[in-house]
C-alpha cells in the first residue's frame, strides 16, 4: 500500500500562486508515475500535470501549459505542484495520485493511490 498525503491549497486572489505537496509512504518502490488532477463541483476529475519519478518526464494538461509546474524530490518521496497567474477556472479540489506508469497520464483509471484533497480557491 501507498499512502498520499496533500498540502498547500488554499485561498488566493486571481495572478496569485500556490505550491501543493504531496508526500508519500509505504511501498514506494511500486510506484513511477505521479499525476495531479483536480475536481470542481459537478465536473469530472481532471488530470493537471503528471511526473515520472525516474527520469523526471513532466506531461501538462494544455490548460495549465506554461503557468503549473510538476516536479519531485525522490529524496523525501515527495511532488510538487507550482501553480502560478492562478485564474478563478483553477478553482476545484486537487488530488494526488500514484500508479506504475504515466502512459495514457491524464486517465484517473491509471493510478491506484490516491490523497485526501486539497482545495484550492482562486478569487477574482
Amino acid at each position: 500500500q501507498v499512502q498520499l498525503v496533500e498540502s498547500g491549497g488554499g485561498s488566493v486572489q486571481a495572478g496569485g500562486s500556490l505550491r501543493l505537496s504531496c508526500a508519500a509512504s509505504g511501498y514506494t518502490y511500486s510506484v513511477n508515475c505521479m499525476g495531479w488532477f483536480r475536481q470542481a463541483p459537478g465536473k469530472e476529475r481532471e488530470g493537471v500535470a503528471a511526473i515520472y519519478t525516474v527520469g523526471g518526464m513532466t506531461y501538462y494538461a494544455d490548460s495549465v501549459k506554461g503557468r503549473f509546474t510538476i516536479s519531485r524530490d525522490n529524496a523525501k518521496n515527495t511532488v510538487y505542484l507550482q501553480m502560478n497567474s492562478l485564474e478563478p477556472e483553477d478553482t476545484a479540489m486537487y488530488y494526488c495520485a500514484a500508479g506504475a506508469y504515466c502512459l495514457f497520464w491524464s486517465n484517473p483509471k491509471r493510478y491506484d493511490y490516491w490523497g485526501q484533497g486539497t482545495q484550492v480557491t482562486v478569487s477574482s
